[in-house]
């Protein structure tokens, strides 16, 4: 094993110091884990990792993720230092306007950023979603004597990511995997912002690791002792550390392979400053001063900032940089070889996953759904999901995911495929158990991987709010990950107002780059599917029905779903001599989703004869409807400009909160309340959302429009 020599201990000075005046200038920022934790990356980087900073997105490079985002600046540093195009002036617009280097690092900005960890306990979540996408292409891929995938993802992570419950959620999961891919150097300073970890951490973090199923150990002094981190680094990636675990009553001479791997290393968190030790250092800059004194007592300039001393430049571009890079050029080497042995595996590897692109004639293995008058019969969403996933996962093998405990319900599987498990990989379905925060978190994971994975997670809507944080990070970050939620409305029925998801859409509708789809029948669920693989850099809710739809005369597929709305239904003009209609000359359009498309509709019948014309317009995406041409939103709309205007009353009709409405809309019906425990019919009924509720709703409304009058009105 390599040893460790002054250049060493020159190169951690100098990236503490890096860290201390990258945070210091803009005065913002956490100085006190970088400090700490630049033995460790040090260690890793120059000894361990491989990776190629001219080719970052080399598919079996090692993945870092740095869970404790806030600890940004020493990840900054590290890229710096290894070439990956982030200059000393870079370093300089830390947290600035216009800067790459944002308080917490994304992954779409910044090469060598493998995810966008954001808030804590995200970034260690996501990346078991990398170590099961590395194992998952092991065992399709892999041949004897062609590795061509083994690669291992390195985690740092703190105190914080630890208390958070969907770090315990995926941790647990990982163990149940036995992912020895997956390394994790916990920082184990003992401080968080308020103080001791004592204060309201008082667990033995190692012995519940070993309770997942995680191989243990200990480095006690992470503060110099690079020695010891890579020696546990080095057991841990041979999977054989025979070491005692730090709980053990008895010393193993086992090897722990099948497990993932825990290194619990003492640091002193803002190491060598004034307030080392303490939760001053954590979130505050150090000041100038002390910075100036660190720099005199460890031999640097005081004066000089974001100094790298000529012997760690050289050490790390003759050195650290070619003995990562030496990685790939082997891979490259044997890739070849392997695409000459195994020439449709390796044109597959190259073109799905490497390039990402969809497969060709993707399209034509979706079902085709007739209408009702057709012999279409009715059919749930999710039902309908289940079969376009069904048909759309055997033609696009990059598809994968699972469900959180309720695949009988949701019916999100990769039919016939087997499941993940400890020891075989080669399936592409995941059992997340009752994870669902985990869950999207770690589909984060899978899509981050490479450009071709498509992970879909599967819940009730209703529980999308426990995984908030992990879909947000998804929309953020650009990801192409597929949420499949079922049992979106008031239709859930007995299960009563827990389990009703009156507020769920409009919770989602407001985060920016996610398309959130509720389709009406079969059709729109095959084009929701189509249009959500086509994404690049965007992930997709489907809200699917528990109860059964009819198939919709009007219907469309693709061509409907993409445009985000469009006309389902349409009758004709009143007919002549008509004097008793009583809004002679009024139309109306009704804009509705999913499980109430087909209410709108027998409602606009019944409509027909009061008014000159009705439509329903079916809007299975708001965010796509959104983004059309403004003379194709006011086409659908019924008007000449891009908003509802006075001559013809558009009213909106959902079950849901009503206020995402407002954009599009006159006037709302929908749900203000949480709902009621009763069978599905009696809810329905008791809040109107019926074809003669929706009939009556629109006569008040159309009389308050004659009048010029534009409200909103709810009924209780």
């Amino acid at each position: 094993m390599e040893q460790f020599s002054d250049i060493d201990k020159l190169a951690v000075s100098t990236i503490r110091l890096l860290c201390a005046d990258i945070v210091q200038k803009p005065k913002s920022g956490h100085p006190g884990a970088p400090m700490g934790m630049a033995p460790m990356a040090h260690t890793l980087f120059s000894r361990v990792l491989k990776f190629d900073p001219h080719d970052p997105a080399w598919i079996n490079r090692d993945r870092f993720v740095l869970s404790n985002g806030h600890a940004s600046s020493l990840i900054y540093s590290m890229l710096h230092l290894c070439q990956y195009g982030i200059t000393e002036d870079e370093l300089q617009t830390f947290r600035s306007y216009g800067s790459r280097l944002a308080g917490h690092p994304e992954s779409l900005h910044v090469p060598g950023v493998e995810v966008t960890t954001g808030p804590l306990g995200n970034g260690i979540s996501a990346a078991v979603g990398l170590a099961i996408a590395e194992k998952h292409l092991a065992a399709t891929y892999n041949k004897p004597n062609y590795d061509i995938f083994n690669s291992n993802v390195f985690v740092f992570c703190g105190d914080g990511c630890l208390q958070e419950g969907v770090a315990s959620e995926a941790c647990s999961l990982a163990g149940t995997l036995g992912l020895d891919n997956l390394i994790v150097l916990y920082d184990d300073n003992g401080i968080t912002i308020d103080g001791p970890t004592t204060i309201s951490f008082s667990e033995d973090v190692k012995k519940r690791f070993e309770a997942y199923g995680w191989d243990v150990q200990s480095v006690e002094n992470g503060d110099s002792d690079m020695q010891s981190i890579l020696q546990a680094i080095e057991r841990a990636k041979s999977n054989s550390c025979g070491c005692s675990s730090s709980s053990s009553a008895t010393p193993s001479t086992n090897s722990c392979g099948g497990k993932p791997h825990l290194i619990a290393v003492h640091t002193t968190i803002g190491f060598g400053a004034k307030l080392q030790g303490t939760s001053k250092v954590h979130g505050s800059p150090l000041g100038e001063e002390d910075i100036e004194r660190l720099k005199g007592e460890w031999g640097f300039d005081p004066k000089k900032k974001y100094f790298i001393p000529e012997e760690v430049k050289k050490f790390y571009s003759e050195k650290v940089v070619p003995r990562a890079q030496s990685a790939k050029k082997e891979w490259d080497a044997l890739f070849a070889k392997y695409c000459e042995e195994y020439k449709a595996e390796g044109e597959a590897l190259q073109q799905l996953f490497i390039k990402g692109d969809l497969p060709a004639g993707w399209r034509d293995a979706l079902p085709k759904y007739k209408p009702e008058s057709e012999g279409g019969k009715p059919e749930a969403t999710r039902k309908s999901s289940e079969l376009v996933m069904a048909a759309l996962a055997e033609k696009v093998p990059q598809i994968v995911g699972g469900s959180a405990d309720l695949l009988g319900s949701t019916l999100a599987s990769v039919k016939g495929s087997p499941i993940m498990k400890k020891g075989d990989f080669s399936g592409r379905n995941i059992a997340f158990g009752i994870r669902e925060h985990a869950m999207c978190a770690i589909g984060n994971g899978i899509a981050s991987f490479c450009k071709g994975y498509i992970p879909f997670v599967s819940t009730f809507l209703v529980f999308a709010p426990y995984a908030f944080g992990a879909i947000r990070l998804s929309a953020l970050s650009h990801l192409r990950v597929l949420f499949v939620f079922t049992h979106d409305s008031i239709g859930v029925g007995e299960d009563g107002p827990t389990h009703q998801p009156i507020e769920t859409l409009t919770q989602l509708r407001a985060l920016p780059n996610l398309l959130v789809m509720r389709p009406a029948d079969g059709k729109e669920t095959a084009g929701a599917y189509a249009t959500a693989v086509r994404q690049d850099g965007r992930s997709t809710v489907f809200a699917l029905s528990r109860q059964n739809l009819p198939q919709l005369e009007g219907s469309k597929e693709e061509e409907g779903v993409e445009k985000g709305a469009y006309v389902v239904y349409q009758s004709g003009t009143q007919p002549a001599a008509d004097a008793q209609a009583p809004f002679d000359g009024q139309s109306i359009t009704i804009l509705s989703t999913g499980s109430e498309v087909h209410l709108s509709i027998e409602a606009a019948k019944l409509l027909a004869s009061s008014v000159k014309s009705v439509r329903v317009v079916s809007v299975p995406c708001m965010e796509l409807f959104r983004e059309q041409p403004a003379t194709y939103r006011a086409s659908i709309l019924g008007c000449t400009c891009n908003a509802p205007c006075s001559s013809e009353l558009v009213m909106s009709v959902e079950a849901g909160l009503t206020n995402c409405w407002c954009e599009f809309s006159h006037c709302q019906m929908g749900i203000n309340t949480f709902g009621v425990s009763c069978p599905e019919k009696h809810v329905y009924n008791h809040f109107h959302l019926t074809p003669e509720g929706i009939r009556d709703r629109a006569m008040v409304e159309l009389k308050l429009h004659q009048g010029k009058f534009l409200e909103t009105l709810v009924l209780e």
